[in-house]
């Protein structure tokens, strides 16, 4: 069976590929693989709409040839990125799209760019020996998970469809295989300048930076050093995100520089997952042994990952390798400040005092060593606090104090609250209503995630379409989505589906 381009076909893609457009070294040309048989598990017509296509005409069999990787479409110019990699610290100089290919960019109706990727789509010169398939599991969850902290109002990534192959991949067991389409502002990475760095192709570096420069960040074009500049707005974003991540109780799962987006956007959903309980020490990946990328470690990690990213630039920033150094050095500086500027503003928020005092911070940190020492759940806590806030309480407080093992923990702090909340004065409804926007009532519970992926592996899609549906809704309060998993339980564990 061999890809073909469609002529004359239902599906358009709006493609100008500009990374295509980039030297040779930059990418390796292929077509995906094709598939047995394709078949369509979900599109998302809201994304499809966004993007400039067609939901109706992508649902027919030419556009599902598409989405598999069986067929083409007219302006795509398929590529597999090459890019680096700092996994769990130790330097790769080559990874590369290893089971991924770049159909191409489209620009969508307001002129935004975006990538279109399919993955799972076969092997590639960047797979190391591997098949280049995905499993259907790790498919969906990155389907349903991406989707999830979109609507919560976190940069990431889209996945615009979920296509079974008909056939089957091998891992410890033979398991169905699918392809994503994901959709992302771009797919270049920390890992994609050290990528260059490493082979002292400064050509390349400058020529990789001015295209994330024209791409990401366009008004930094003209600062007096752009290279200096592009380096201080990918650690601002990247420092917005994390503290975004931790608002939310999310952790990545692998933090690796290749893993780590020029544009601010969370990508790669393998072994992510969201906390139950409380604890800055949590690590869900299988394998993360040591907890590198535990919940709490993210900042410094996501700081360690931005300094690889300076070192690379480092033949950009400055003539002299000690005035780049010094420069280098210096946008780093930036970084902490920047997340816990944004880190405990969101926290503030939380706790329904934004923009307050720095006994606010200090507050909101008390709340957190509660719950910790008292295995509070994490999305709950903060969204009965709401209730309590609005003047509920006796009902808000059973509703929170419930969820610490010592309920008089909470107590404790709660009278602290209060007593700042009346210093602070303002409309109970008011607040409550600006919590509620900030606590999420709905987050992919990991219960319900490993629920709805075994039984889709059964054929059955209707509890991810559930899930789907609730986490598209996660600031609305909704029957039965406070439900935590019950009784002792093995720690959970999740894994790459590499």
């Amino acid at each position: 069976m061999s890809t073909t381009v469609l002529e004359g076909q239902a599906v358009r893609f709006p493609f100008d590929n500009s990374y295509a457009r980039l030297p040779e070294r930059f990418h390796a040309r292929l077509d995906p693989t094709p598939v047995a048989a394709p078949r369509l598990l979900r599109l998302n017509d809201a994304l499809a709409r966004r993007l400039g296509l067609d939901p109706a005409a992508l649902a027919l069999p030419e556009g599902v040839a598409v989405l598999a990787g069986n067929r083409v479409p007219e302006g795509a110019e398929p590529l597999a990125a090459a890019y680096a990699g700092h996994q769990f610290g130790n330097f790769v100089p080559q990874l590369g799209d290893g089971r991924a290919i770049l159909l191409g960019e489209v620009v969508a109706p307001d002129g935004a760019r975006f990538d279109v990727q399919l993955k799972g789509s076969g092997p590639t010169p960047f797979s190391r020996r591997g098949d280049g398939r995905a499993a259907l599991g790790p498919v969906l969850r990155e389907y349903l998970v991406s989707e999830a902290m979109a609507a919560l109002g976190v940069p990431t990534t889209r996945a615009l469809a979920a296509v079974a192959t008909g056939e089957e991949v091998y891992r410890e067991t033979a398991l169905p295989g699918a392809v994503l389409t994901r959709v992302a502002s771009s797919h270049i990475r920390v890992g994609s300048f050290a990528y260059f760095a490493a082979r002292g192709d400064v050509e390349a570096l400058r020529v990789l930076a001015d295209h994330a420069i024209a791409r990401h960040y366009p008004g930094l074009a003209g600062a007096a050093n752009p290279y200096r500049a592009l380096l201080d707005g990918v650690i601002a974003r990247q420092a917005a995100l994390v503290a975004r991540w931790m608002g939310i109780g999310f952790i990545h799962g692998v933090m690796n520089t290749d893993n780590t987006s020029i544009s601010g956007e969370t990508i790669d959903y393998g072994p992510c997952a969201f906390m139950d309980a409380y604890d800055p020490a949590t690590v869900f990946s299988s394998i993360d042994q040591f907890g590198r990328y535990a919940y709490g470690n993210q900042p410094r990690i996501m700081q360690w990952n931005l300094a690889r990213l300076a070192e690379a630039l480092l033949p950009l920033l400055a003539e002299t390798e000690e005035a780049a150094l010094a420069s280098a050095n210096e946008a780093l500086a930036g970084f902490a400040p920047a997340f816990e500027g944004a880190y405990l503003e969101g926290l503030r928020a939380k706790i329904g005092l934004p923009g307050g005092s720095a006994g606010d911070a200090a507050l909101a940190g008390e709340l957190l060593k509660a719950m910790a020492e008292n295995r509070a759940d994490f999305t709950l806590t903060f969204r009965r606090l709401c209730d309590v806030a609005e003047g509920r309480a006796v009902e808000g407080d059973a509703s929170v104090r419930g969820l610490f093992a010592d309920p008089a923990a909470f107590d404790a702090w709660a009278v602290r609250w209060r007593a700042r909340l009346l210093e602070v004065g303002g409309d109970p409804m008011a607040r409550a209503a600006a919590m509620r926007a900030v606590n999420p009532a709905v987050i992919p519970r990991n219960h319900l995630v490993e629920a709805a992926l075994a039984a889709a592996r059964g054929g059955d899609l209707a509890p991810f379409e559930a899930l789907l549906e609730s986490t598209a809704r996660p600031y609305e309060d909704q029957p039965g989505a406070d439900v935590l998993p019950q009784g002792a339980e093995e720690p959970y564990v999740t894994f790459c589906g590499t």
